[in-house]
């Protein structure tokens, strides 16, 4: 009994003097404690300011696509970043406008540092598909193209979303029904046709010259049209809305 009583007053004794050095060295610990929530609150407020940032470089990315914007930013670590007074976003070299990519936000002052803060970029908005199975070199209408909705994110690159960009011209290839179109499938109607006369112009700094020759070739605005001259000489140049043909001068 008299040994249970001993380790019991042994124990208070230490007890208070553990409490006695905790007293003493309380301003010590409420200091580190404090300095631990400024350095967490710090690191928090550093972290907003970069995603805050990150999210608004993101949304302008998506802006050209239209439809609905979503974004999502992944986990990001910044212990190890200094506070900031002037933050800039830029857009690494060869990654995507839209779905899994990346934001680059970098410190100008007073230290610099830069990251990447990795970002998902979904756009649900409208693009075209073949309402129908369509063969290759047939000219697009209206009646062929279906509106369905979507994350255009996870749509192959180039597909179409305005109609517009599509009816009148030549499909390259065949394409199944509901398959997405792409502008890459896509050529503008010949306004050349082999074997007829064409108009020929060469314009410079204060002249014009037009003349007439025999298309070679089919052409549609924009691609090279191959003309044979009365003299047999045979020339290129960039087709013309309008049907004619602009040499370089």
């Amino acid at each position: 009994m008299f040994d249970a009583v001993k380790q019991s007053n042994k124990q208070a004794r230490l007890i208070l003097v553990a409490n006695r050095e905790v007293g003493q060295n309380a301003p010590m610990l409420i200091r580190t404690l404090l300095l631990l929530l400024f350095i967490g609150s710090t690191q928090a407020s550093e972290a907003d300011a970069v995603l805050n940032a990150a999210r608004a470089h993101a949304l302008g990315l998506a802006q050209g696509y239209g439809g609905d914007v979503r974004i999502e930013t992944g986990p990001l670590d910044t212990s190890k970043l200094t506070a900031c007074t002037s933050l800039q976003t830029y857009t690494p070299p060869g990654t995507r406008s839209i779905g899994r990519t990346h934001v680059g936000v970098r410190c100008l002052a007073p230290s610099p540092w830069n990251i990447l803060v990795p970002v998902r970029i979904a756009v649900i908005g409208d693009y075209l598909t073949a309402r129908r199975a369509l063969v290759a070199r047939q000219i697009l209408s209206a009646d062929d193209l279906a509106s369905n909705r979507g994350d255009l994110a996870q749509l192959p690159k180039g597909t179409l979303t305005d109609p517009q960009d599509a009816i009148g011209k030549v499909l390259r290839n065949s394409l199944p029904a509901g398959q997405p179109l792409r502008a890459d499938q896509l050529i503008a109607r010949p306004v050349i046709r082999q074997g007829q006369q064409v108009k020929v112009m060469v314009r410079g700094d204060g002249y014009a010259a037009r003349s007439e020759g025999k298309a070679l070739n089919n052409a549609a605005p924009g691609e090279v049209a191959r003309i044979r001259m009365p003299s047999g000489r045979v020339i290129n140049g960039t087709t013309q809305a309008d049907g004619s043909v602009l040499l370089p001068n």
